[in-house]
């Protein structure tokens, strides 16, 4: 089922690229600020989003992506940047050859008993490793509406400010062995939001790997779901609004 889940992504890949939100820069400073330089891995880039963010933060970045669709997108939206086929289990760069490894929601598709030795493989001493995850702060009454409504399938721990931490606390750990390499995790959440109508956020959801593996009728059923409930709800019911979001990020760094 995971496998499934991670692979779903690639049916989508122009809907990703457009309905997906970027990264909120402070976030993706707060993950590199203890890094030893700015040559950067994007791991399981999909479309460019992190990608997209880590240029504009003058980052000297390569972007790898198992999926041959989204490789297509993240090179149709960054021509300029190195884009490179390959997984996080099997990393086509040499020993020592990036600052930091990260990561923008990919990290829990990762198979940490093969990937954790790839990463501190291509990790520099002292290098980072970090994880970030776009997450709806459920602090705000309609979008903890919208989680009731939608299901787990649809908005998962990982979605969600209240359960983000707990859902991703253990997603950097290595391959045993590996572990004593790396220091003690952080944790933090920076405020961020995209602009959004109705229609363009239900098409954002039908982008999640809950629901793009879903059979038809009950993909169809669970959007309409969405869509009744966001067409009822005054913040969103009409014109744009903002998605109230965080960017929460989870950072190691090797020893």
């Amino acid at each position: 089922m995971r496998s499934l889940h991670a692979s779903s992504f690639g049916a989508e890949a122009v809907a990703y690229a457009e309905h997906r939100p970027d990264y909120a820069p402070a976030a993706v400073r707060w993950a590199l600020e203890p890094a030893p330089g700015l040559r950067v891995l994007d791991l399981g880039a999909g479309t460019g989003k992190l990608t997209g963010t880590l240029i504009a933060l003058g980052a000297d970045v390569i972007a790898v992506e198992p999926d041959p669709a989204m490789l297509i997108e993240l090179r149709r939206a960054l021509p300029d940047i190195r884009a490179l086929p390959g997984s996080a289990e099997a990393i086509p760069l040499p020993d020592g050859s990036v600052d930091a490894v990260l990561a923008g929601n990919a990290m829990h598709w990762f198979d940490m008993a093969v990937a954790g030795a790839e990463i501190a493989r291509v990790l520099a001493p002292g290098g980072i490793l970090a994880g970030l995850w776009n997450v709806m702060d459920d602090r705000v009454d309609w979008i903890a509406g919208l989680e009731r409504i939608g299901g787990r399938a649809a908005i998962g721990p990982r979605d969600t400010f209240s359960s983000w931490r707990a859902a991703t606390a253990g997603l950097h750990l290595p391959a045993a062995g590996l572990t004593a390499r790396f220091g003690l995790p952080e944790q933090a959440e920076f405020p961020h939001g995209q602009r959004r109508t109705a229609d363009s956020l239900v098409a954002t959801i039908g982008t999640r790997a809950g629901v793009l593996v879903m059979p038809e009728p009950e993909r169809a059923a669970t959007l309409g779901r969405i869509r009744a409930f966001l067409s009822s709800e005054s913040a969103t019911a009409s014109g744009e609004f903002t998605l109230p979001m965080l960017t929460g990020v989870l950072r190691v760094r090797q020893l």
